[in-house]
C-alpha cells in the first residue's frame, strides 16, 4: 500500500470554493503518485476561518463558531474526492459542536466507495483545555482499509503509548497521526511520538502537519515540523525508522507500506517490543521499591 503524508502550508481561501479546488488538486496529485491513503493536518477546517471578516478570523472562539457552517460542505468535499480520487482520505481535523456547545478536535476519514467514520482528540494540550471550549473524545475506534487495519491518533495522541496499543491490540498496524504544532520542541515531542509507536508496536507510522506563518489566525499563526512515513527501527528497513520525510519544499511524504512483510519479517528482528511488551506488566513491576544503598 502506498500512503501519502500531507506537509500543508496553510494559506488564505477567500472562500469555501476556492479551498475546496485546493484540497482537490492536492489530493489530485497525491492519486496521481499512486496514495492510496492520504493524510491531512490537525486543524485544518480552520483554515475556513479565512473566509470570514477580521473580527471573526482574529478570534479562535469566533472562528470556532463560525467554521460549523462549512460542516455539510466538508463532509460533502471530502467524501467525493475519496470517491473520485479511490483513496482512503484522513481529512485533518474539524473542531465540530456536536450540539452541547462545547468542540471535538475531530478527524475525519473517507473511504473511496462512500462511506465516513471519525476519532476524536482523546488528550488536550494546554491549548485547547485554556480555550475552555474544547472537550475531549470518549471513543477509540480502528479503521478496516480493505486487507490493513488502521487508526488515527491526533497530534498529541500519539505521544500516549497506552490508548495507541489498545488500537494495535484491536489489529491496527498503521497509525494515521494528523498533527499541528507552532514550535520546534512541539515538533520534536509529536515526532518523538510516532518514532515510539512504531517501535514499541512494530507498526508504520504516518504523520501530517502544517507548515508556514499565517498571522490573521491565533490558532495557526506559526507552524513547525516535518510530514513523514515512519517503520520499526529494524532489520529491513532504514536505521533511523524514517522511510520518506518532505523538505521545506515539499507538499506529500510518500513511502510504500508492506505489513505482510513486516510480519515475516519478525524471524530476523533484533528486538521484538510489540512481543515483549507484557513482560513489563507483570505484578513485581507495577510499583518500584526504595532500595537502601546502606
Amino acid at each position: 500500500m502506498r500512503v501519502a503524508a500531507a506537509r500543508y502550508r496553510i494559506g488564505m481561501p477567500a472562500d469555501f470554493d476556492a479551498f475546496a479546488e485546493h484540497q482537490r488538486r492536492l489530493l489530485t496529485e497525491a492519486a496521481a503518485a499512486g496514495a492510496e491513503v492520504a493524510v491531512l493536518p490537525e486543524y485544518l477546517a480552520l483554515e475556513l476561518a479565512a473566509t470570514f471578516d477580521e473580527r471573526v478570523r482574529g478570534d479562535a472562539l469566533a472562528s470556532f463558531a463560525a467554521i460549523q457552517r462549512y460542516r455539510g460542505d466538508w463532509l460533502a468535499l471530502f467524501s467525493g474526492l475519496a470517491r473520485d480520487t479511490g483513496m482512503t482520505i484522513v481529512a485533518g481535523s474539524f473542531l465540530l459542536d456536536p450540539g452541547d456547545g462545547r468542540y471535538r478536535n475531530r478527524s475525519d476519514v473517507f473511504a473511496p466507495g462512500g462511506t465516513h467514520d471519525w476519532q476524536d482528540k482523546l488528550q488536550l494540550t494546554a491549548f485547547e483545555q485554556a480555550t475552555g471550549v474544547i472537550a475531549p473524545g470518549d471513543h477509540l475506534k480502528v479503521f478496516d482499509l480493505g486487507a490493513l487495519r488502521a487508526a488515527v491518533a491526533i497530534c498529541y495522541d500519539i505521544e500516549f503509548p497506552l490508548p495507541v496499543r489498545a488500537q494495535w491490540s484491536a489489529g491496527a498496524r498503521l497509525f494515521l497521526v494528523p498533527s499541528c504544532t507552532d514550535t520546534a520542541a512541539g515538533a520534536t515531542r509529536v515526532r518523538v511520538g510516532c518514532l515510539a509507536r512504531a517501535l514499541e508496536n512494530r507498526s508504520f507510522v504516518v504523520q501530517s502537519v502544517t507548515a508556514g506563518d499565517a498571522p490573521w489566525t491565533p490558532v495557526l499563526d506559526t507552524n513547525t515540523g516535518h510530514a513523514a512515513v515512519i517503520a520499526p527501527m529494524d532489520a529491513g528497513f532504514p536505521a533511523d525508522g524514517v522511510l520518506a520525510e518532505t523538505t521545506d519544499t515539499d507538499v506529500w511524504a510518500i513511502a510504500d507500506i508492506d505489513v505482510a512483510a513486516l510480519e515475516a519479517s519478525r524471524s530476523a528482528a533484533q528486538v521484538a517490543n510489540d512481543r515483549d511488551w507484557p513482560a513489563q506488566q507483570q505484578p513485581a513491576l507495577a510499583r518500584a521499591v526504595v532500595a537502601p544503598l546502606r
